[in-house]
């Protein structure tokens, strides 16, 4: 068995994380699931994603239109609180450097533009799709491997802007002192479904989606404010699908 919950961890909010999980793993047993008692969160994102043996974790939307339709069930999508963006959807922020000149994407795209991978529907595809609804491409990127990395080049020079998820940038808000040296530039549209929870293809969504939401309520108001979520709601699998790559 394995269980990761990466898309979003990081130290300060660990120990909440695995407060999260340890809930949603006793609702799971109650309901016959067997599962792990620890997160496996050092494995390759796309291991964990294609194990037989997967009981839950969380996809971004590119991946899962990509290469997981098909192979898991999506259990349901997570509320995050975020401004101006419907339940269970968010929206990317481009991120230049508070110092520099330009309050328009068009100023930026002949910049280094810093992506955390190529697979990655908030800091890759969605970007793209936005700059090229506006007739725009970017001519100079290079990858950072995570949003963190990306938003940390951009701050430091090392790339001049970036596209992270509005869930990371609240979390980088809160707590990376280099924050304060970045800015919002602007805000990618249309807003996007949110990164989903996932389970095997062999195990009954419903039931998962039932021991998350019953977890969210056991939560403390405290730990749910660290990670930001307020939520779980199911949205239809073909909006992640309709999505264009970029």
């Amino acid at each position: 068995m394995i269980a990761s919950l990466q898309m979003y961890s990081r130290p300060e909010i660990n120990e909440v994380v695995l407060r999260f999980w340890s809930e949603i793993r006793v609702n799971l047993l109650e309901v016959g699931i067997e599962a792990p008692i620890k997160l496996t969160q050092d494995a390759q994102e796309m291991d964990v994603w294609t194990d037989p043996n997967l009981v839950f974790s969380q996809t971004c939307g590119m991946p899962y239109r990509k290469f997981l339709h098909g192979k898991v069930n999506i259990v349901g999508t997570p509320v995050y609180d975020l401004k101006n963006c419907s339940p269970g959807y968010y929206r990317s922020c481009f991120l230049v450097r508070k110092t520099d000149r330009g309050n328009n994407l068009s100023e930026f795209v002949t910049k280094k533009f810093a992506f955390n991978d190529e697979n990655s529907q908030s800091g890759f595809a969605g970007p793209l799709s936005h700059a090229r609804a506006k007739g725009l491409s970017f001519s100079n990127k290079i990858q950072s491997y995570s949003h963190l990395m990306s938003a940390q080049m951009v701050a430091l020079g090392k790339a001049d802007f970036t596209a992270i998820d509005a869930v990371t940038w609240k979390l980088i808000e809160c707590f990376d002192d280099f924050s304060s040296d970045l800015r919002v530039l602007e805000w990618t549209k249309p807003e996007t479904p949110g990164l989903p929870f996932i389970t095997s293809a062999n195990i009954n969504p419903d039931k998962v989606f039932t021991a998350v939401e019953k977890a969210i309520y056991r939560l403390s108001e405290s730990d749910l404010n660290r990670m930001n979520l307020k939520g779980i709601l199911k949205i239809p699998t073909q909006h992640y699908l309709d999505i264009p790559d970029f």
